[in-house]
């Protein structure tokens, strides 16, 4: 509006007020509206990150003020506001066709004035295709494509215009190949009567990547599948839920999100599940997605909470989803929209006063409104209501036997580990177990007096108040009673990944009725003890390295019988306990894998009993099983089972298992020893060490391998980040 601004001294105010005061005020006045216990009253009522008023892993800290860059724009003439690419391909996947949908905004001078400066003000006219003012107003849109190689492929053409690619280089997921992205820029152009001179009024640059994507709901025998479908391609997810990485928003930025989401391809991510209770992420975090491969789960904002809608309350979230998808629709690593978390599976249990014009409410958003908005902007996205779901309607919405699953009963329902077998989920998106963070973490905000998981100060970063308990549930099922906190932490973070690896190596094994294992939870927004693998200040916990190794795209694993699928009673005294291994491979990729299978069984000091050796050959993108072996003459508490997958003379996974719980194990001290050769740790033992810890004094290595196992003799691990300065070990006999 230019004839508002003054030469000099223009003043733009703006005014905070309190949201803690606000969501207070709305909840006197409207007290049916609820959500999650772990957050404050009152927090549906406003547009902010719901994470900010608290949740089981986080604080209550809403803040108020500008955290993102703000423009004053000038619009001459007109503007884009919609630069949404489209892509229609062949069935051989060889030729694609892209042409763009563009809308604009024009500007123009009404016969208004303000009040107090009795200027005429320029207002932005309803928003239209482009091409009906290309005549009227001289109006036209031109496009250029270039390649990933900076080629320009097709240069000035006409927005009507689409452009075919021959053999285009196909965008893949992580694991499958390579994430190539194309260029296109769109000009909107003021052409001029008098002498047709061309000026450019706007411009929009895009990154996109050639591919197709979407979900596979198709009914089988088992129920309907949920699957990722890539090119064709059948996609097995593998990935994590991401929430904001900081409450201190200014502390966040393009280099720590890159760091946070290497760490994921590292660990073989192909997935990330963007959860719908925090913040849209930054432009920044889809293109990382695009560049390394990461298919993106993208849930709208609305997470564990009930929404009155008003009128005013629907033109607001409208507005925010359409900026969002326009915002974010042309990124290649945008693999579907997901209209909340979890709301579907609490308002049919009538959850937080969830009733009458309330889960009215909830189908005309998510069920309506939601997906109308999405087919005029994004068509070409698969949407999914909730998650979990069906497919809507409160169809069952947490069936095993169709679309995505919560599952926690191995945690809130206090189940063992093993009770993951007993289900064959069809594509399970949140899952998991908590730990504690490294004592160096928890240093940062501790005294020495506050050092105990039931200190005030402990528990203050303990947001979930069931959940101390349950980790000592776990372990005094599992090992015995640490001697220290820091070896408790250890432990905690073992059981925490033993209870992950267990879920995503049986789902794994039945690839093909499964199709995704996304955990909860990547990453920490403040030092705390939660569901993460990796915490506040980027430390791997074991989760990680077990994500590494369960996540591999070819893998080996073991579905054992012992003591932890039968009882665990020692007063019990079971006449017989069945002892069995059966072997998996697993091959998450496009290539059939010819390769050699060895197992052992073993006495508790390494020394091998009897073993065998077979070859197998493993179609791409399938799972096979080996031959089941009984073994009623193992010892329970002496013997154990390791397994290799073996490429070449090369073993590429490889790992242990035990037929009682490791409490009851007869572990003997491994006489663990470290040496440092160049960039290479050797650790060496002299007899079988389980989940070796390799740390350094500050706890800030990252390695190619941690918290392995070693039958005896030694394993080199390489440094990827951090110093080898004082340097120590332990394993799970150190657990006393």
């Amino acid at each position: 509006m230019t004839e508002l601004l003054q030469e000099k001294e223009n003043e733009l105010v703006i005014h905070f007020y309190s949201p803690v005061r606000f969501i207070a005020d709305q909840f006197k006045k409207d007290p049916a509206i609820l959500g999650t216990e772990d957050a404050m009253n009152g927090f549906p009522k406003i547009r902010k990150g719901h994470y900010m008023f608290g949740w089981d892993w986080g604080p209550r800290l809403p803040d108020a003020g500008i955290w993102k860059p703000v423009e004053l724009l000038f619009v001459q003439k007109a503007r884009l506001t919609k630069v949404y690419p489209h892509q229609e391909w062949d069935d051989a996947f060889l030729k694609v066709s892209l042409s763009l949908d563009v809308k604009i905004m024009l500007a123009q001078n009404v016969k208004k004035r303000d009040g107090k400066t009795n200027a005429q003000v320029q207002w932005e006219t309803k928003e239209a295709d482009w091409t009906l003012y290309e005549e009227e107003k001289g109006l036209k849109v031109i496009w250029s494509i270039t390649d990933p190689n900076g080629n320009v492929l097709f240069d000035h053409l006409d927005g009507k215009e689409a452009a075919f690619i021959e053999n285009p280089r196909l965008w893949w997921p992580n694991g499958f190949g390579a994430h190539p992205l194309y260029t296109i820029a769109a000009e909107l152009v003021s052409v001029s009567e008098a002498d047709q001179k061309e000026v450019v009024l706007d411009r929009v640059e895009k990154r996109i990547g050639l591919r197709t994507m979407t979900i596979s709901t198709k009914k089988d025998k088992y129920g309907s599948e949920f699957a990722h479908v890539v090119n064709g391609v059948k996609i097995f997810a593998m990935g994590a839920d991401y929430i904001p990485e900081d409450n201190i928003l200014h502390r966040t930025n393009a280099a720590r999100t890159r760091n946070l989401l290497e760490q994921c391809v590292a660990a073989h991510f192909n997935c990330i599940r963007v959860w719908g209770g925090g913040l849209y992420p930054d432009d920044s975090f889809y293109d990382i997605c695009d560049e390394r491969g990461l298919v993106v789960w993208q849930d709208f904002m609305f997470a564990c909470a009930n929404y009155r809608l008003s009128r005013e309350f629907e033109e607001n979230i409208m507005e925010e989803l359409k900026d969002q998808i326009r915002r974010l629709s042309h990124h290649a690593s945008l693999g579907l929209w997901c209209g909340n978390n979890e709301m579907e599976m609490f308002v049919d249990k009538g959850e937080w006063g969830a009733v009458n014009e309330i889960k009215s409410d909830y189908v005309k958003m998510y069920e309506y409104l939601f997906p109308k908005l999405l087919r005029e902007e994004d068509p070409d996205r698969f949407y999914w209501p909730a998650s979990p779901s069906t497919g809507g309607g409160f169809d069952a919405p947490n069936d095993p036997d169709r679309g995505d699953v919560h599952y926690w009963e191995a945690w809130h329902g206090n189940k063992p580990f093993t009770e993951y077998r007993k289900f064959y989920f069809r594509y399970l998106s949140e899952f998991g177990f908590q730990s504690f963070p490294s004592i160096r973490t928890i240093e940062t905000f501790t005294l020495p007096k506050d050092r105990n998981v039931f200190s005030y100060v402990m528990e203050k970063h303990q947001r979930n108040a069931a959940a101390n308990g349950k980790i000592m549930n776990y372990m005094e099922q599992t090992f015995l009673y640490p001697n220290s906190l820091d070896t408790l932490i250890y432990a905690s973070q073992l059981l925490q990944a033993e209870a992950i690896r267990y879920g995503v190596e049986h789902l794994r094994r039945n690839r093909g009725r499964c199709m995704g294992t996304v955990y909860w939870q990547l990453n920490d927004c403040w030092p705390v003890a939660s569901w993460s693998s990796i915490d506040y200040y980027g430390r791997w916990k074991a989760l990680h390295y077990y994500a590494k190794r369960f996540f591999a795209p070819v893998m080996i694993s073991c579905e054992e019988e012992g003591l932890l699928n039968q009882t665990m009673n020692v007063n019990a005294e079971p006449f017989f306990v069945k002892k069995s291994i059966r072997l998996n491979v697993t091959n998450e990729t496009m290539v059939n894998r010819k390769l050699t299978v060895r197992w052992q069984l073993r006495r508790y000091d390494g020394k091998i009993l009897r073993g065998e050796e077979c070859e197998v050959c493993v179609d791409a993108l399938s799972a096979t099983w080996c031959e089941k072996v009984e073994l009623p003459d193992a010892q329970l508490h002496e013997n154990y089972v390791s397994y290799q997958l073996v490429k070449s003379g090369d073993t590429i996974s490889e790992g242990t298992v035990l037929f009682c719980p490791p409490k009851h194990f007869r572990f003997i001290d491994p006489k663990l020893s470290l040496r440092v050769e160049g960039k290479e740790i050797v650790v060496t033992a002299e007899h079988y060490a389980k989940s070796i810890e390799i740390r350094n004094e500050k706890d800030d290595l990252i390695l190619s391998d941690n918290f392995f196992d070693l039958n005896g003799g030694e394993k080199r691990v390489t440094i990827c980040k951090g110093e080898p300065a004082g340097l120590s070990v332990r394993s799970v006999y150190d657990i006393r």
